[in-house]
């Protein structure tokens, strides 16, 4: 009889699903007893309390030395879940003022095992004050399972620096994720330097181990503490930063929107980092911070958005100079070239206006007199020129590579989170966008810094410090020092651009007409040799930008600034004005700086609207009280 198959296929099948099961189930067992440490670690916690000791986060300098951001002591209430036992709810309430059903739904949420480990500590109250402390401290044997765990909470010696410095805030799921110093509860920096360094500023926590008898009761520490891990402080931070420049700089925009940006061009120091309106970093200290934060997040003027170096705008007339830089390095111009201006650039059916002055102008004077008809010539004479460039697009892409040079339409890579690259077109944007074709005509207000053009505050204040420096610049960077690790090497690049050096002192003296006889006369400060450009910003969606770009002095640079007031019209009326009191502030320390009076009026003159300041001036949080 022919042998039957059918049910010999069935048992190797059987027997496949056996071992398949079998070593599902053996690779668990080899889980649990030799790859899981979950239960390892709950044995352990069963026999001992970890309790994490927090360092001290570093503090932070300004450059002359003053104490801008130091530590003040705050206290938790945390619980370990798995040592609860009862006791006296109501006792606790009063002593701490929380009331009732608040504490036991936050008892409750900190005791679901689905969400939290039985056998880590979890934080029930932040931020106590020392009084509370000092009830709870008194009766803390009522409460077993309750702890106490000492942090710190940032305090600010000045009221200024909300977006510059950052704060502290919890962290979230994604940072436990990505680094596993992180346990919840802790906390992190949150914008600013806080977040930038914050590596440095968190410091290594430290622990004490304790030792449980056999009814988990705590019987002294283990090993007379031995084992115990001692907390390092994070290391102190001196930055770049001025801070009363900074501050100045907060009060003179008050009332207005915009950015103002100062560098030391030798070291690329950043001198201030004002973004407007600004904020107290007092207001998101302690238990107040959520709902802080909430009111600055919804504030329809965006206080978040540090405009100083996230913001990218049209750089207007102070983007001239390095159209001239690059016409005179691609042999376009010489200084003494000059073009025609009758009331603007007029020439091919179109005409892009210009006020009132001398024509012809060569060089220095269109620079002084900021001239939008000569800076249009050039860049169509460049666009045009068939000996040097093959066609519009290989000279148009000559001309974005100087422009690159120039620090233009790249992040700068400043020290700080979230930095705007600007925008800065290349020929391919062109083809794609203007299908029909292009010419000179097409873009000729990239020449007069308008069109697709965006920059940074921090560009363009940038760009003041590489002409400063006749044609080189160093990454700009807010933190000068950190202590105990030293200066970052990549502070200190160095960036050349593709203009010979010569060219420079050409636009130099330009901007230097421009403050003694041009367009920012305001800007002049007896003995100090202040160089200049104003801009007067396009805006499609209102009124005018007004900008400001110079460095002073005109041969031993001190200080290169950029100031940029949105929706302020000409930049002789807003940023002209604010720059010379900057300037004045910062040259003139050791003889009392800025002129407060001056300061003071210029703060009260608004181009918002209805003005009014987000938080009272003299907020404190309740903690601080």
């Amino acid at each position: 009889m022919e042998k039957d198959y059918t049910y010999e296929r069935r048992k190797w099948v059987v027997i496949a699903i056996v071992l398949a099961v079998l070593g599902v189930y053996g690779a668990k067992l080899y889980d649990l007893q030799l790859g899981d440490t979950n239960y390892g670690d709950a044995a352990a916690s069963n026999a001992y309390l970890n309790r994490t000791l927090y360092p001290d986060r570093g503090l932070i300098y300004d450059r002359y030395n003053k104490l801008v951001v130091y530590n003040q002591p705050a206290f938790d209430l945390v619980i370990i879940p798995k040592d609860l036992k009862a006791f006296d709810t109501l006792d606790l309430c009063a002593t701490v003022g929380v009331p009732l059903k608040e504490m036991k739904e936050r008892i409750a949420t900190l005791n679901n095992p689905k969400r939290f480990s039985g056998y880590q500590q979890q934080v029930l109250l932040r931020h106590l004050s020392p009084e509370v402390i000092g009830r709870l401290q008194e009766k803390l044997f009522r409460f077993p399972g309750f702890y106490i765990t000492q942090r710190t909470l940032r305090q600010y010696a000045y009221k200024a620096g909300g977006n510059l410095l950052g704060d502290i805030r919890e962290v979230n799921k994604n940072d436990i994720e990505n680094d596993d110093y992180y346990k919840p509860g802790d906390y992190t920096g949150d914008m600013g330097i806080e977040k930038s360094y914050e590596q440095y500023l968190r410091g290594r926590k430290g622990k004490e181990i304790y030792m449980r008898d056999a009814l988990g009761r705590l019987q002294g520490r283990y090993h007379n503490g031995l084992d115990d891990v001692e907390p390092v402080a994070g290391n102190d931070l001196k930055m770049s930063i001025d801070i009363e420049l900074q501050q100045l700089g907060e009060h003179l925009m008050e009332g207005k929107i915009g950015g103002i940006v100062a560098i030391e061009p030798k070291t690329g120091e950043v001198l201030c980092l004002v973004s407007s309106p600004s904020w107290n970093p007092d207001v998101l200290v302690g238990r107040d911070r959520g709902k802080n934060y909430n009111v600055l997040r919804n504030n329809k003027y965006e206080p978040l958005y540090d405009r100083s170096y996230m913001a990218a705008y049209p750089p207007g007339s102070t983007f001239k100079p390095t159209q001239g830089l690059i016409f005179l390095q691609e042999g376009i111009i010489t200084p003494e070239t000059a073009f025609p201006c009758s009331r603007g650039f007029i020439s091919g059916g179109m005409r892009l206006g210009c006020h009132g002055h001398g024509s012809p102008l060569p060089l220095r004077p269109a620079i002084q007199t900021s001239c939008n008809a000569y800076f249009c010539w050039g860049l169509k004479r460049m666009l045009e020129n068939r000996k040097l460039y093959k066609s519009t697009t290989d000279a148009f892409d000559v001309w974005k590579n100087h422009m690159v040079s120039m620090g233009y339409g790249y992040r700068l890579n400043i020290d700080m989170p979230r930095e705007s690259r600007g925008f800065i077109p290349n020929s391919t944007f062109y083809n794609e966008r203007k299908k029909e074709g292009w010419t000179a005509y097409s873009i000729i207000s990239d020449a007069i810094g308008q069109g697709e053009i965006l920059a940074s505050p921090l560009q363009i204040a940038n760009l003041g410090a590489t002409i400063a420096n006749r044609g080189h610049y160093i990454t700009p960077h807010v933190v000068k020092e950190i202590v105990g690790v030293g200066v970052l090497k990549k502070s200190l690049e160095r960036h050349d651009t593709s203009i010979d050096k010569q060219y420079y002192d050409v636009i130099a003296e330009g901007m230097r007409m421009a403050v003694t006889g041009g367009t920012c006369r305001g800007a002049n400060i007896p003995g100090w040799d202040v160089c200049g450009k104003t801009g007067t910003a396009q805006n499609p969606h209102g009124r005018d930008h007004s900008v400001f770009m110079g460095f002073a002095p005109m041969n031993d640079p001190q200080i290169a600034i950029c100031v940029y007031v949105e929706n302020a019209g000409f930049g002789a009326t807003f940023a002209v004005p604010i720059a010379r009191l900057m300037l004045e502030q910062y040259l003139n320390r050791d003889k009392g700086g800025a002129s407060s009076a001056a300061a003071d009026a210029m703060a009260s003159r608004h181009t918002v609207m209805g003005w009014s300041p987000i938080f009272p001036k003299n907020y404190h949080s309740d903690e601080q009280q």
